[in-house]
């Protein structure tokens, strides 16, 4: 097959980056500083189990998010059961399902530094859309030209071999493709925690001006962005950018389709495209970063989580699904981040303290490795209405 190079300049996704002369610049400046104080004054005000626990939530809530935006609904609770091997009996839920499985293990490979240091490598791109595509079922993997009704299957990691067009935006010819990621990640590989707090914005719109994959951009891009902050913030995946872009997709969609405007005027950087909308969508960008830490940290908030956990546990043993002692166990946990088995049955007073631990790891709330090692706080989806409310909607 031939691919299609046009030769198109480099040039024409100008800027990258927002110029320090710009006149958004120190505004820009003082978000990102920001958003570096909170997320990491957030992560500490945690003990370090809880932040396991909360990220792993977390991640479901991301795949929920970046779903939605994708136009698949899978509410949590549904995702959760897929982890568990529990799948709808309607092919398409089912289908969205694995969908939701697969996006989840895509970024625990990801979280688990997977693409660290290298987040906007063309082969890290690659290898992201790779190990999603490869995990979808086949129904997933087809797309369908809208003028010729012709369709296409999805190759796991391979760039598109035809044009595309996303809105007014015609997409770089295929055979140009490598020429401009690798642009890409000479702007954006190599910026300072600094710079790449500011510089993830620009790449995220970047990377979906040049639409490499036929299908699955959307994610790789939300996907790569989430690894850009992971590790020039250290979030510890304790939040999630794709449920601010999803509450806000109307918006967050005019200013990808803004970005791709050209340059309006002599004030409008020196680039072929318009600075002064990566500018704005930086600001919308780092602003909805800055408002995902404060909900959740307003969520995790010690004694109102402890309070919200507690009345659970209580009205569970009242109905008699819990053990009578099991909120003794639950609030020591919730004190300490984790509890030894060999405390147990000090920190309760009673012979029946693993008859309550079992109670409550079979319920979904308490984690451990083994049956030897220590208890730790879990978040189950089909809780968060309870014990997080508004973090996804309510099924």
């Amino acid at each position: 097959m031939i691919i299609e190079d046009r030769n198109e300049t480099i040039g024409l996704m100008e800027p990258l980056l927002i110029s320090e002369s710009s006149r958004h610049r120190s505004a820009l400046n003082d978000l990102a500083l920001e958003l570096a104080a909170r997320s990491a004054a957030f992560k500490s005000s945690l003990p370090k189990e809880i932040v396991s626990a909360l990220a792993e939530l977390v991640r479901s809530m991301n795949c929920y998010y970046s779903n939605l935006i994708e136009g698949h609904e899978t509410h949590p609770i549904d995702i959760e059961r897929a982890l568990q091997e529990d799948y709808s009996a309607d092919p398409e839920k089912r289908d969205l399902q694995l969908e939701a499985k697969a996006h989840i293990a895509v970024q625990s490979w990801v979280d688990a530094g997977g693409v660290e240091g290298v987040e906007t490598d063309p082969a890290a791109l690659c290898e992201i859309h790779r190990r999603f595509c490869e995990l979808l079922p086949d129904s997933l993997l087809w797309v369908e030209n809208p003028e010729t009704k012709e369709r296409a299957r999805v190759l796991p990691g391979a760039y598109r071999t035809g044009y595309v067009q996303v809105g007014l935006h015609v997409p770089v010819s295929p055979g140009a493709i490598q020429r401009f990621l690798d642009r890409f990640h000479d702007a954006y590989g190599r910026l300072g925690k600094a710079s790449a707090i500011i510089g993830a914005a620009g790449a995220h719109h970047r990377f979906l001006w040049i639409h490499p994959f036929a299908d699955g951009n959307g994610r790789v891009a939300r996907l790569m962005s989430h690894a850009m902050l992971l590790r020039s913030l250290d979030t510890g995946g304790l939040w999630s950018v794709a449920r601010g872009l999803a509450r806000k997709v109307e918006t967050y969609k005019e200013h990808l389709a803004s970005c791709d405007t050209d340059r309006r005027n002599d004030l409008d950087g020196r680039g072929t495209l318009s600075e002064e909308a990566l500018a704005s969508f930086t600001r919308f960008f780092l602003e909805t970063c800055l408002d995902q830490v404060n909900f959740m940290e307003n969520l995790m908030q010690p004694a109102a989580l402890r309070e919200r956990v507690l009345l659970w546990t209580k009205n569970e043993a009242e109905v008699g699904r819990l053990p009578a002692k099991a909120g003794r166990l639950m609030e020591a946990i919730l004190y300490r981040g984790s509890l030894p088995r060999s405390e147990m049955e000090d920190t309760l007073g009673m012979a029946s303290a693993r008859r309550v631990a079992s109670a409550l790891v079979k319920a979904g709330v308490l984690t451990s490795e083994t049956h030897k090692s220590d208890l730790k706080l879990a978040f189950p989806a089909s809780l968060a209405s309870l014990w997080m409310p508004g973090l996804f909607p309510e099924k």
